[in-house]
Formats: C-alpha cells, sequence, structure tokens
C-alpha cells in the first residue's frame, strides 16, 4: 500500500511542480509589467509569447528536477537539505534557459527581469509548499498513519543505533515490527521491539508480503550468512537496506572508488584532500587574512598597548601547537597571563580564576581579542581561517591514546574558528565532544560551510564564557 501511495504521491508532486513553474512564469510577467510597471510598452513581448515558452521551460525543469532528486523520498531528510534541492534544480534551470534563449536561439527581447522574478517565484512557492507538505505528513505519521512497517535481521549495536533513531523520530513513520537473530532469545525487547525468531524464520515471514522494508543489521560474528540473507530479501521483490556493524569505524559519508569493478570504501574520506579544494580554500585564508589584519588592525594596536602597560613580558605570546600532518609550528597570541618560565608554562591549560591571567588578559581571553594575531598564522600558512583548534604537543600525546579519532583532525590545518567553537565548544568544555564536531567539518567541508561558520564566529563566537 505504501508503495503505491508513494507512486501516486509522486505523480501528483510532479503534476504541481508543472503548474507552479507555469504559474510562476505567468506572475512574473504579471508583477513586472502590471505591478511594477503601468502595463507593457512597446517593444515588450505579449504574454501569449512566455505561455507559448512554458511548452519547453516546464519539460525541461522537470527533467532537471528528477536529476537533482527533488522527488527521492524525504522521510528522513532534514528540511535544509530539501529546500538545497530545490534550489540546485532551480539555478541549474534558470542557467540553462539564459543560455538557450539569449546565447543559442538569440531570443533576446525575452525580458532579464522576468526570469529573474520567475527564478524567485519558482523556488519560494516550491519550496514553501514542499516544507507545507512535509509538515502534514509529519503530522499524519505522528498519528499513526502512513507508516512504513520494517523487519531487523540481526541483533546488534547497528540495530539498537537504529531503532533508537526510529524511536526518537516518530515523523519518519517507521515502525520496527520486530528482530531475527540465531544468538538473542525470541521475546527480548528493546525499547519495545521484540526478537520474533531465528535468521531461519525469514523466507516464512517474507511471502507474507506485508512488510515495506527490511534492514539487515547483522552483527559482525554474522556476516558470514549476509549474502544468502540478502538473496532471500531481494527475491522477495521487499526493499532491502544494509546498516552494517562497523558504523565506528567508517565516516558518516563514506568515499566508495570503483577499482575496476570493484568497490573500495576509504576510511576517511577528506574534501580538503582534493588539490581544487586545498588550493581554494589557500586563497580565501591569504584574502581573508590580510583583510582581516587591515580591518582590526586599530584593535590589535590598542590591545599591544594595554598588554605592554600589564605587566613585564613580551606582547605577543608565541606557543607551540600541532598542525597539518602532525607537524608542530608557533601560534601567536597576545600575552594574557604572567610572564612564566618555559616549564611552568607548559604544566596545564588554564582554569577558571586562574591567578596567572593578568586583568586585561580576562577580557582579551573573554572577547577572543588575544587571538588576532593568528591572522599572520594564517598568512603564512601554519593555519587556516576555519578549521579544528590546534593543540599542544603534550595534549595530543594525551588526547590521542584516550580519544577515538582524536588524530584525523590532523588531516586539515588548524583553524581560527570552526565548528565546534561556533556551537559552544571553546576553553573548558568536552574535548570528545569537540572532535565529533570537528570530524564532522572535516568530513563534510564544503566552501559554504566555512563561510557560515565564518559568519556564525561574528554573532556567536567572539564572547567565550568558557575562556577563563
Amino acid at each position: 500500500m505504501i508503495k503505491d501511495n508513494q507512486k501516486i504521491f509522486n505523480r501528483l508532486l510532479v503534476l504541481i511542480d508543472a503548474v507552479i513553474t507555469a504559474f510562476s512564469l505567468i506572475l512574473a510577467y504579471v508583477v513586472k509589467f502590471y505591478v511594477l510597471n503601468d502595463g507593457p510598452g512597446e517593444g515588450v513581448l505579449p504574454l501569449s509569447e512566455y505561455i507559448a515558452l512554458l511548452l519547453f521551460i516546464v519539460p525541461i525543469y522537470l527533467l532537471i528536477y528528477f536529476a537533482c532528486s527533488v522527488y527521492a523520498p524525504k522521510r528522513t531528510v532534514r528540511r535544509r537539505f530539501e529546500v538545497y534541492g530545490i534550489v540546485k534544480a532551480n539555478t541549474i534551470g534558470i542557467v540553462v534557459l539564459i543560455v538557450i534563449l539569449y546565447m543559442i536561439i538569440k531570443e533576446i527581447n525575452f525580458s532579464r527581469s522576468v526570469m529573474a522574478l520567475f527564478y524567485i517565484f519558482n523556488v519560494g512557492i516550491t519550496s514553501w509548499l514542499r516544507l507545507a507538505l512535509r509538515k502534514s505528513l509529519r503530522t499524519i505519521r505522528r498519528k499513526g498513519y502512513n507508516l512504513k512497517h520494517m523487519l531487523l535481521v540481526g541483533y546488534s549495536r547497528a540495530a539498537e543505533e537504529y531503532i533508537d533513531r526510529l524511536t526518537d523520530n516518530p515523523q519518519w513513520g517507521y515502525v520496527a515490527c520486530g528482530i531475527l537473530d540465531d544468538h538473542v532469545p525470541a521475546g527480548t525487547l528493546y525499547k519495545g521491539v521484540k526478537v520474533l525468531g531465528t535468521l531461519g524464520n525469514l523466507e516464512i515471514i517474507l511471502p507474507e508480503n506485508k512488510l515495506d522494508e527490511i534492514a539487515v543489521t547483522l552483527p559482525l560474528k554474522d556476516y558470514d550468512n549476509l549474502e544468502e540473507i540478502v538473496h532471500i530479501c531481494e527475491k522477495s521483490g521487499v526493499h532491502t537496506k544494509f546498516i552494517p556493524d562497523y558504523n565506528s569505524m567508517i565516516p558518516s559519508r563514506p568515499y566508495t572508488e570503483d577499482l575496476m569493478g570493484l568497490p573500495v570504501i576509504n576510511i576517511r574520506y577528506v574534501p580538503l584532500t582534493n588539490m581544487g579544494n586545498i588550493i581554494l580554500k589557500r586563497m580565501i585564508d591569504i584574502v581573508g587574512s590580510l583583510a582581516g589584519i587591515i580591518i582590526t588592525s586599530p584593535i590589535m594596536l590598542a590591545a599591544a598597548i594595554a598588554v605592554k602597560c600589564s605587566g613585564p613580558g613580551p606582547v605577543i605570546f608565541q606557543q607551540e601547537r600541532i598542525g597539518l600532518h602532525n607537524k608542530s609550528f608557533h601560534m601567536y597570541k597576545f600575552r594574557s597571563m604572567q610572564q612564566q618560565a618555559p616549564t611552568e608554562e607548559k604544566k596545564a591549560w588554564t582554569v577558571k580564576d586562574d591567578p596567572r591571567v593578568t586583568r586585561v588578559g580576562k577580557l582579551l581571553r573573554r572577547t577572543s581579542l588575544d587571538e588576532l594575531p593568528q591572522l599572520f598564522n594564517i598568512l603564512k600558512g601554519d593555519m587556516s581561517l576555519v578549521g579544528p583548534r590546534p593543540e599542544r604537543p603534550l595534549f595530543v600525546e594525551k588526547f590521542r591514546e584516550e580519544i577515538p579519532r582524536y588524530m584525523v583532525k590532523h588531516q586539515v590545518r588548524p583553524g581560527l574558528t570552526g565548528w565546534a567553537q561556533v556551537n559552544g565548544l571553546r576553553g573548558d568544555t568536552s574535548i570528545k565532544k569537540r572532535i565529533e564536531y570537528d570530524i564532522f567539518y572535516i568530513e563534510n567541508w564544503t566552501l559554504g560551510f566555512d563561510i557560515k561558520i565564518i559568519f556564525m564566529t561574528f554573532f556567536t563566537g567572539f564572547v567565550n564564557k568558557n575562556a577563563y
């Protein structure tokens, strides 16, 4: 029933999108020439010409929507990704339309303003409708309708984590009907989901055809049965997904290579190992650090004078940190503490009400102004504008043994600000949680993500309540 409903729903969405695309172009024409102006003037194409153009626009846009996965199931997809898909598809569509109209067939009489308004209206109306439908469907699913019933094959950590997520997100509309496993006794419950029997019961349950999906969640010790189970599931025609029991070892977005027909999963996909991405990020760092130095030079001058007057010692404090490829470098900061012997300085990090911090230093640390000299580290290439914060060698040696995947952060340049920092994980906060955010950033890096973090830094990242 769910499969049939999904097909009908997708066809209805295609029809609705076709209507919205046509309506958006007509609305753009009306707004341009009847709302913003007193009607079409001489030389302006009539509305009928734009309506005729829809015979070309609508099919092209629908094909692009399919190519951009706009009609793929969105039960577990976040809202911003659904909107992003619509924006992406419309951006490609308007570029194709402009190239064909103005460069290939040279129909220059079509208003560019109408095309711009068409893009805005189509994105806005389509996104609004999708979000409204999404909200309605999630409300319906919370009430127990439009549900997908699924069976879990294998009791493992992956099975428990999967059930956890389904339980915490009832709006997805997934119901785990039970688990099959050879090692856990029938009747065992995990958050209301019961072990129904052994793996051998799979061939008995499947012919009843009351399941919408099967999730293969075998523990590592049972992977010998994987091929046979997948064969049984595929033979039944029920949609099957595989949830590996080694998710702690692979990234959130695994990168697969095709080695002459042999799939190879990279344990860690780091977009910043791509030369094009490296060059792009480095160019942004150079331009950004130069701009930052110029803009903040009056602030740095005032801070330097204040530090000099706060007591004996250098204005700029240099501290050894570990950066890209585990190489050490000297990170610059305005001195915020009383001058100490190097052996004393290395003992521990700053704690609340630390007597070593000067009055000027407290202000600099609280507002993160002590970090401004790191703009010169960025210009030199030791650091980046955005990335995981660098740590001292003694703490790197400590954390690499205590925190799984800690050393992954050294696959990219450390940053002046980062995803962990703008989410409040600064100063005396959980190192383990910080690493989770750092790894998410490393695996999901894009230029847009960097820009987002920089903007968030301006609004949330400067004042640090955890800085002592």
